[in-house]
């Protein structure tokens, strides 16, 4: 069951948080501080999706491991400390922060620092995310290793 469930909790979670992450990018770029507000307050909310796929893929994550070993899996399992610290302590944080500042039109110098921040801790999650998906997919044997060119 784990290995039909883990790969989609994974999914969903990646999903949302590049979803997350792309629409503020098109958003800023877009000006609109109404349009900024809307899709600002609206991630939050989008949490109610994420944390559970999270806490699924971390279950699920779990179960699968512990009938495996090898480096793939030590890649997989050292980079997940490091995207859960990275969001517990600086995406939910900032999400909440620039909802709430964003609610009240005070889109000042604050709020666009605490923003990009949050687009960089987001692309580095996005990122490892990504990295593990790829692990997860050749522990799975969906994804071969690319073949090592020797000229």
């Amino acid at each position: 069951m784990s290995k039909v469930i883990h790969p989609i909790a994974g999914a969903v979670a990646l999903l949302m948080i590049a979803s997350f992450w792309l629409s503020t990018v098109v958003v800023e770029l877009s000006g609109r501080a109404a349009t900024i507000a809307t899709v600002k307050s609206m991630i939050p909310w989008g949490f109610s999706v994420l944390i559970p796929a999270l806490i699924v893929a971390a279950i699920s994550g779990r179960s699968l491991a512990k009938k495996r070993g090898g480096p793939i899996l030590a890649r997989k399992q050292k980079r997940m400390p490091f995207i859960a610290a990275n969001g517990i302590l600086i995406l939910v944080p900032s999400a909440f922060y620039l909802s709430f500042k964003a609610q009240a039109g005070d889109m000042d110098v604050g709020f666009y620092l605490v923003q990009a921040l949050e687009l960089i801790a987001g692309a580095i999650n996005i990122t490892l995310l990504g990295l593990n998906t790829a692990d997860g997919l050749r522990l799975s044997g969906k994804l071969r290793r690319p073949p090592v060119s020797r000229g």
